[in-house]
């Protein structure tokens, strides 16, 4: 059985999507023919300290040869083009999203990821991303022949159907507090509609960006929706389940997505979604199940959530649209076949 060496950085076991993406594609490759090890990398990437590099290259090199690596893109992104010379593997990366694209970066920054993701991913032999249009993004902008990539979009649980709560309706948002995630545009949308009924309640990390949370929580204060807005931190799966089942829209005005699995997994509690039109969402949601605005937008965004909120009966047609297209999302088997055949075909390449 060919062995695939899986280097991710960080702690597995930190809630966010592109972690769940990798936890569960290490447990189910041996179904279709790999040897999974896990390496864990540093957990400070994509801003590496010299010791981390240093680390990372002597954990990296101390591979079997013959094994092929499958770098996530948070690190790979992020290695310098003489760490990545100085191994002699097959290197396949994993791109959830690019690292220049993160919202709130300064463009200085911005344009060093950028040269360091492109020259790492040219070393590549095979780029796996997880939509389409983000394979497009980097054959177009990053120079990544399009031949080369490979799409295995994320797997989405089936789920038991939103029931939706008691009293006013519930909007849920899921995703870390970051910058990227939009929260600073839905708590401006938010306080233009506060005629209406409803609560918001947002589950996820509040310290994966500390600035982006303490920003969050003084926004909510001034705008004085601190008895509507409720930040839940990260939940367990159960927990996460009981917000689900109690909500009756989906709300995540991401500045850009490479895919949404929080999105998907709305969709599969049969949500409407509201969001922005940022990266692969508008390929995640459909049309019939979803409002999507520009990023960013505020006024447009609080337009869509009024739209839905005083239309009951609209809520319930997108809802059910929701729910059917969950039908035909992609499993979790699914994706792990897409990433074993992108291995497959690595490990065909030529190599010296």
């Amino acid at each position: 059985m060919p062995e695939v060496v899986f280097a991710i950085p960080g702690d597995l076991a930190t809630p966010t999507g592109g972690y769940r993406y990798d936890q569960k594609v290490m447990e189910l490759l041996p179904d279709f023919g790999w040897s999974v090890r896990h390496i864990a990398l540093p957990g400070d990437f994509p801003a590496p300290s010299r010791m981390s590099l240093e680390k990372t290259g002597r954990l990296l090199a101390a591979t079997p040869a013959d094994a092929q690596l499958l770098i996530d893109g948070l690190a790979y992104g992020a290695m310098p083009a003489e760490l990545v010379d100085c191994l002699r593997h097959r290197i396949v990366a994993l791109v959830h999203h690019p690292l220049a694209l993160e919202t709130g970066l300064e463009p200085e920054r911005a344009a060093v990821l950028r040269r360091s993701e492109q020259a790492a991913l040219a070393r590549a032999v095979r780029v796996i991303v997880t939509s389409p249009p983000t394979a497009a993004l980097l054959a177009r902008d990053f120079g990544v022949p399009a031949d080369r990539i490979s799409v295995a979009e994320p797997g989405t649980d089936p789920a038991p159907r939103a029931r939706g709560g008691d009293g006013p309706p519930h909007l849920l948002s899921v995703g870390s507090v970051t910058m990227r995630k939009g929260y600073d545009t839905l708590v401006a949308a938010l306080a233009l509609i506060t005629d209406l009924a409803w609560e918001s309640r947002i589950a996820g990390s509040l310290d994966r960006d500390l600035a982006a949370a303490a920003a969050l929580s003084d926004a909510i204060g001034r705008t004085g929706l601190d008895r509507r807005v409720r930040l839940l931190g990260p939940l367990d799966e159960q927990a996460l389940a009981a917000e689900y089942d109690q909500a009756r829209l989906f709300v995540l005005p991401s500045h850009f997505e490479g895919y949404g699995m929080a999105f998907a997994e709305a969709l599969a509690h049969g949500l409407p979604v509201v969001g922005c039109t940022g990266g692969a969402v508008a390929a995640t949601v459909p049309v019939e199940a979803g409002i999507l605005v520009p990023p960013g937008d505020a006024g447009a965004l609080a337009k869509a959530l009024r739209r839905l909120l005083a239309d009951p009966s609209e809520l319930a047609r997108r809802a059910e649209a929701a729910w059917k297209h969950a039908e035909r999302l992609p499993r979790w088997r699914d994706t792990a076949a897409k990433v074993a055949r992108a291995l497959a075909k690595a490990q065909a390449e030529p190599f010296a």
